[in-house]
């Protein structure tokens, strides 16, 4: 009997093993992490089983093996990188490119193709290493955003996983995410995933607009779905906290002993050193202080603590002398004989004593210019256990959505966040008390244990449904679009009119969709055209509408009831050659497969043949372009047409151009639909200037500027554009 997805084992990708790992004359050694993050995932694996896989850190040399601990509770599955490849995924893509833009500092970012290749390569391994063992997991939870592309190559090696995702930094708005070249590709990896969790609901709603924007795909945004390729993917937020009681008990015991020296008062500063934390504006806004606030000299001291970091990365590296030359500037201007306004350790420091240093601050100053959440905050005041201190927070990082009780800044306002200062140093004790015990109830609560539960509960929950398509919708999709222009709907048939069958003799229109064509052709302000692969007779033929302007064999021929008759002047050349491509193609006409012969073109179907068909694609494919012909892939088909520079979207534009003239864009909109790899020539050459719908699956890269999961929603629209109302 299977087991229960919720008791089945967990897989936790991360860019990292819980564990560092370092070489010694002895071999290689393994030490503990010390993050929150671990020492939450650990009881779950150790529950459930499963496996932690990650880079280990370092290049394993040839038979290297990743040393075990006796009794472990869990597999750990190192994923190998050369040097090179971690130079490139790691510290090029992934931080020169991924960590400024999604901090909303995108001058910052680096867009270098060859780092994300390397990113993308490095993505696809973590699949194939995970893949064996996520045939049996209950869930499989990738973590950040260095992995943003795994779930994607996962879901091809095994389709049934359950997959989740959760992002540890901030989603960045829509104009800036899309700026990142690759930015469909990161989507699409995203999107494989059952549930996908942010810090924040910014975040979330961020994300949502990326991908209705990118994709086109149909989001809720009330109830965070997205309908993706048919696949309802789930997304919401998920604040991370922190092990409230371990800080607390760290608190506790470092009761003996001070950090700063009698009568001083403290503002604390901790950060990994790193562009984003805002420490430079931070020394700026202490410098201030002192300027305006000249009682606090020689009593209240700045102790900033910068953990290092990348200091390989040469932003990192000039950041640590600018903060250098800050701190040199303001102690130049302030110090006296006994005193010194700003102590500055470039260090890492024990867990104790960083609690005691958290419990001893005044005034705990959190101002980060980005950060996904920033757990410094949340530290500080899980050791607040005597006289409180006060938490100054940056409104900027994701804390600020939930601890509304800290004084929050814009951390580029000096002046502001030098007043915020003041304010905390001279804050009575009883307004401290009460803003702090409020965030340590909650913090208390919302533990990272609790986040890890209610991630794995809302991932173990059945998949979610959108609500069918409303005209409310539609509405606000087309409206502001069409205002009082004249309308030009073009349509593509098979699988968009229709939905797909096993035989085109079968794709005939619903009784709806043709009452919906006839009532679009009725009104004087839209004209209907349908623009099909099929030959002109045969589409013509399927739909039987007096009114609509018709292009079979993908454009090659026009007929409109108002236009002369069009037939693209070298089709004539290639109309013997396709019947004698028509016979070659016989070779592969097995298993079912057949050629449909359309007088300009032809279609080579396989849908009908049984088991792998690659081998006999390829060789359709060869056999058409040895007789000269484009070959171009359809639904479980391959086109042959004529190397004439022509397709479905420069037929659109000679008609758009022959009915409303050269400047037809300045009083016509154009809605185009259609649902296969032939109308992206009709996508791309109406880009910018058209509603675009693609129909069907979202597993690849469309240029439509909206996705429609199947017929009946093209059935939809047809009704809201035949119903709506006349411009007044």
């Amino acid at each position: 009997m299977a087991a229960r997805r919720d008791e089945a084992p967990v897989l936790v990708l991360a860019n990292r093993l819980p564990f560092t790992i370092q070489r010694t004359r002895d071999g290689l050694e393994r030490k503990p992490s010390a993050g929150g993050l671990v020492s939450a995932l650990e009881p779950v694996l150790r529950q459930r089983g499963g496996d932690w896989i990650g880079w280990p850190g370092i290049a394993l040399k040839e038979r290297e093996k990743i040393p075990r601990n006796g009794g472990e509770p869990y597999g750990v599955q190192a994923v190998p990188l050369t040097d090179t490849e971690a130079n490139r995924y790691y510290h090029g893509f992934s931080n020169r490119t991924l960590w400024p833009l999604f901090h909303s500092l995108p001058a910052r970012a680096v867009f270098d193709a060859r780092d994300w290749a390397a990113y993308d390569a490095v993505n696809e391994r973590f699949a194939q290493v995970a893949a064996p063992a996520a045939r049996d997991a209950g869930l499989v939870w990738v973590h950040d955003y260095h992995l943003m592309r795994t779930p994607g190559f996962l879901r091809l090696r095994v389709p049934d996983a359950h997959i989740a995702f959760f992002l540890h930094i901030p989603f960045p708005p829509w104009d800036i995410f899309r700026l990142l070249p690759w930015s469909r590709e990161m989507l699409l990896g995203i999107l494989s995933c059952d549930l996908v969790g942010f810090h924040v609901e910014g975040y979330a709603q961020n994300f949502l607009d990326c991908v209705e924007k990118r994709l086109g795909d149909r989001v809720d945004r009330t109830a965070g779905l997205v309908d993706h390729g048919g696949r309802v993917v789930r997304v919401g937020s998920f604040p991370l906290g922190i092990d409230f009681e371990l800080f607390e008990k760290r608190a506790l015991e470092a009761s003996e002993g001070r950090v700063g020296r009698e009568g001083e008062r403290m503002v604390l500063g901790v950060d990994r050193l790193d562009y984003t934390k805002g420490i430079p504006e931070r020394i700026r806004a202490f410098e201030r202080l002192l300027e305006r606030h000249p009682q606090h000299r020689g009593v209240v001291v700045l102790l900033q603590l910068a953990v290092p970091s990348r200091s390989q990365v040469a932003d990192y590296r000039d950041l640590k002398r600018e903060i250098d030359e800050l701190v040199g500037r303001v102690n130049g201007r302030f110090a006296t004989a006994t005193w010194s306004p700003i102590r500055y350790l470039y260090r890492s420091v024990t867990p104790e004593r960083l609690a005691a240093m958290y419990r001893e601050a005044d005034v705990a100053l959190v101002t980060p210019l980005r950060d996904g959440m920033n757990l410094v905050a949340k530290e500080y005041v899980a050791c607040q256990v005597g006289d409180p201190g006060v938490l100054i927070l940056s409104e900027l990082a994701g804390a600020a959505a939930t601890m509304r009780e800290a004084i929050q800044v814009n951390p580029y306002d000096i002046d502001e966040t030098a007043d915020a200062i003041h304010r905390a140093l001279t804050m009575d004790e009883s307004e401290r008390r009460s803003r702090v015990a409020s965030m340590r109830v909650r913090e208390e609560r919302d533990n990272v244990y609790s986040w890890v539960s209610q991630f794995l509960e809302e991932a173990d929950l059945e998949n979610a449904q959108l609500r069918p398509l409303t005209d409310d919708e539609i509405g606000g999709w087309l409206e502001p679009f069409l205002k009082k222009y004249h309308l030009s709907v073009f349509l593509d048939y098979d699988g968009t009119l229709t939905p797909l069958v096993d035989h085109p003799s079968k794709a005939t229109l619903s009784s709806e969709v043709r009452d919906r064509l006839e009532a679009l052709v009725a009104r004087d302000d839209t004209d209907v055209a349908i623009v099909s692969g099929r030959a002109l007779e045969d589409v013509r033929a399927m739909v039987g509408i007096d009114g609509i302007t018709f292009a079979g064999n993908h454009g090659l021929e026009v007929a409109a009831p108002d236009l002369p008759h069009f037939r693209h002047e070298d089709v004539d050349h290639y109309e013997g050659r396709i019947v004698e491509l028509g016979k070659a193609l016989q070779e592969v006409c097995s298993d079912g497969a057949w050629v449909e012969l359309k007088g300009h073109t032809l279609t080579w179907h396989y849908r009908p043949v049984k088991g792998d068909a690659t081998q006999l694609v390829a060789r359709a494919r060869e056999i058409v372009l040895e007789s000269g012909f484009q070959a171009r892939d359809a639904h479980l088909a391959v086109e042959a047409r004529p190397p004439i520079g022509w397709d479905k979207g420069r037929a659109v534009l000679h008609v758009l151009r022959s009915r409303h003239g050269p400047s037809w864009t300045e009083n016509v909109r154009v809605i185009y639909i259609g649902d296969d790899e032939t109308d992206e020539d009709a996508f791309r050459i109406l880009a910018g200037m058209a509603a675009t719908f693609r129909v069907g699956p979202a597993d690849t890269i469309s240029l439509a500027g909206r996705r429609l999961p199947d017929a009946s929603a093209v059935a939809a629209i047809l009704r809201w554009l035949a119903g709506r109302k006349r411009p007044s």
